[in-house]
């Protein structure tokens, strides 16, 4: 099984954020890297921005020849066990797309976006010098 990331905006801010206190995306990755500790497969990963802030707290699932999603609307307080538990049921099928009706509420309301598998590698066309090598 290959390793899911999960990829957490620290720069997220919630209205009625304290400007000088912890941003809700960072309290976000706190809460899921407690409650994550130890999951076999799975790698938490700060990101600075994912470009969402109109939808915050905003997450990235990614894993190799998968699909990549991108979820936003994240409670920092409550999502972290939705989360864990969408991961799970992504990390279980063999291209990360989840049935509709298997996905947390939060995900089916939170989806912004889903990227397809990053492509193999295309062959050169013959005669250009790397193919020959």
């Amino acid at each position: 099984m290959p390793e899911t990331i999960l990829y957490v905006c620290t720069t997220c801010r919630r209205e009625g954020d304290d400007p000088d206190g912890l941003r809700a995306g960072a309290r976000l990755l706190d809460a899921l890297r407690d409650r994550a500790g130890g999951t076999p497969d799975l790698r938490v990963e700060p990101v600075e921005c994912l470009s969402v802030c109109k939808r915050p707290c905003t997450v990235a699932v990614a894993a190799a020849d998968r699909w990549t999603y991108v979820y936003g609307d994240m409670d920092p307080a409550a999502s972290a066990e939705t989360i864990l538990a969408g991961l799970a049921a992504y990390a279980a099928t063999p291209d990360g797309i989840v049935p509709w009706r298997e996905r947390p509420s939060a995900f089916k309301k939170g989806v912004i976006a889903r990227i397809p598998p990053f492509p193999a590698p295309r062959p050169l066309p013959a005669g250009t010098p790397e193919a020959a090598e």
